[in-house]
């Protein structure tokens, strides 16, 4: 019936790994929106799973991973539900297309990427522009989501789906739609939770991760394999034959063959010609 439910709207069914990544969303809002809201805990207890540039430069390098999985939860749930929806909506597509490991693999590493190109840039721009592109703390699973339609459009070249479930998109489409909305975001001066720069993360990690099967990252090392492996076959082949060269010796007969035998003269014979014994 579930299965039924989801054919009807235009959806794949969720695989495992979406399903327990949304529901690991959905469970942590859950938590610090109760405990922040009714329970009286502080907000500090939020932020320190969120990301920060300087903290993670000191060694809290665990918000790294932690800020893709938090959601505010206090004020609005538009965040959430927009990032569970978001997830919804293509990356089932995806993990049945990949399977579940690489589905995991780039869920993990897309957030890696996107919030590490963030910090990247927020420590080259000067503090006045980096100020008004990236907040304090920074989290959210948008970059995320930003990697997936990337990853969707690019593996599925030429299909359409319906944008919100009513707007049919080309998967061309869907890459413009994404970075011109980042970009307005940027024009407009407008940061979410995740700041403005790291939706640009997620995109070249939707390419570098997920753009073709064997991605491009794998094709890159794939092609740095078969150099490396190539080179220790030619330094075999090139010691190969310098050992072949340095072993090219003659072998030189000895003994009495081709003496005259008047020259033989204390060889087997004594003085007088006489044979010793």
């Amino acid at each position: 019936m579930a299965g039924d439910s989801f054919r009807s709207l235009g959806l794949v069914r969720p695989g495992k790994t979406l399903t327990a990544a949304m529901v690991l969303l959905a469970a942590l809002w859950l938590m610090f929106a109760i405990a922040i809201n009714w329970g009286g805990a502080s907000e500090d207890l939020f932020l320190l799973f969120c990301g920060n540039t300087e903290r993670i430069l000191h060694g809290e390098v665990w918000r790294l991973l932690t800020a893709p999985l938090m959601h505010l939860p206090s004020g609005t749930i538009t965040h959430i539900v927009w990032s569970l929806l978001g997830l919804l909506f293509l990356a089932p597509t995806l993990e049945q297309h990949w399977g579940s490991a690489r589905m995991l693999r780039f869920l993990v590493f897309s957030g890696l990427i996107a919030y590490g190109f963030q910090m990247i840039c927020q420590l080259v721009l000067p503090a006045s522009i980096s100020g008004r592109l990236v907040g304090e703390y920074w989290f959210g699973a948008v970059p995320i989501l930003e990697a997936i339609a990337v990853a969707w459009a690019l593996s599925f070249r030429g299909q359409t789906v319906r944008l919100f479930l009513m707007i049919p998109v080309t998967s061309t489409m869907m890459i413009g739609f994404i970075f011109a909305t980042s970009v307005l975001m940027v024009v407009a001066a407008a940061p979410g939770p995740e700041g403005l720069l790291s939706p640009f993360g997620g995109m070249f990690a939707g390419w570098l991760l997920g753009g073709s099967t064997p991605s491009p990252l794998r094709k890159f090392y794939l092609r740095l394999k078969l150099a490396r492996l190539d080179n220790e076959v030619a330094r075999g082949a090139r010691a190969s034959s310098s050992r072949k060269k340095a072993s090219s010796l003659r072998v030189i007969e000895g003994g009495n063959k081709g003496r005259p035998s008047q020259n033989r003269e204390n060889d087997d014979e004594g003085p007088g010609g006489h044979v010793l014994h």
